[in-house]
């Protein structure tokens, strides 16, 4: 089951209106990793945060800060 940071990831990439392949070609990986991080089965690395952050117009905090830790 996804975690919170992985629905707000999902739901920021739709409300950009992106597909998981535009997210992933804007970002410079592929669609499978998009996916994986969305279902919660992929950590990404600090780097990819950011990339994913700035294409989607967002704060790391809006997407992968769990308030909870």
């Amino acid at each position: 089951m996804p975690g919170q940071k992985n629905l707000r990831m999902k739901a920021a990439r739709a409300a950009a209106g992106l597909s998981q392949s535009d997210l992933a070609e804007a970002v410079g990986v592929t669609r499978q990793t998009i996916g994986l991080i969305e279902a919660g089965g992929y950590n990404p690395t600090l780097n990819l945060c950011v990339a994913i952050c700035k294409t989607l117009h967002v704060t790391l905090n809006d997407l992968f800060w769990d308030e909870e830790r």
